[in-house]
């Protein structure tokens, strides 16, 4: 069935604000009109299946594909998804825009690799020894506020934790 102009109008209107009456007169009927009749032109069969068929492609336009989300994290990956952030200064707090730590560009990478299936484990290992390295360089970050023995300590843990990957 086709719509008349109005109604497609009162429809597109309808799914906006979901009131009968304020889309009737909107899309041009008389407010005696909308008054009257609004709820039946909300059932009408015609304007309801135009209604549900807008509704479905708003509906599929909002949810993400795989392919966009393979491109999130691809820009993610090389650091140029910025994130803002606050941080505080001597003279109060300041928005700074900051890419990606390397810990969130690995798993951006191993989300990539895993819609991926022909990925092989000389990847899965290097992937690894990233990620062994990036704890390491956080724990290094760390060492401002410890003391070297117990930095060393840690370190010597994530070697071994990354040399037994390796392995596996």
């Amino acid at each position: 069935m086709k719509l008349t102009p109005k109604q497609k109008k009162f429809a597109d209107e309808y799914i906006k604000t979901g009131n009968a009456m304020q889309s009737a007169i909107t899309a041009g009927y008389s407010e005696a009109y909308a008054k009257a009749r609004s709820s039946e032109m909300s059932e009408n069969v015609g304007i309801k299946s135009y209604i549900e068929e807008r509704m479905a492609e708003i509906k599929s336009k909002r949810i993400m594909d795989i392919e966009e989300a393979v491109e999130i994290l691809t820009s993610i990956a090389r650091g140029e998804l910025k994130e803002t952030v606050v941080v505080g200064t001597p003279v109060g707090a300041e928005t700074v825009e900051k890419e990606a730590d390397l810990k969130t560009r690995i798993s951006a990478l191993k989300e990539i690799m895993k819609r991926y299936p022909g990925n092989d484990k000389l990847v899965e290992q290097q992937i690894r020894k990233l990620s062994a390295e990036a704890d390491i360089a956080e724990a290094n970050a760390r060492e401002v506020t410890d003391n070297g023995t117990a930095n060393e300590i840690r370190v010597i843990g994530f070697d071994r934790r990354a040399e037994e990957d390796e392995r596996s």
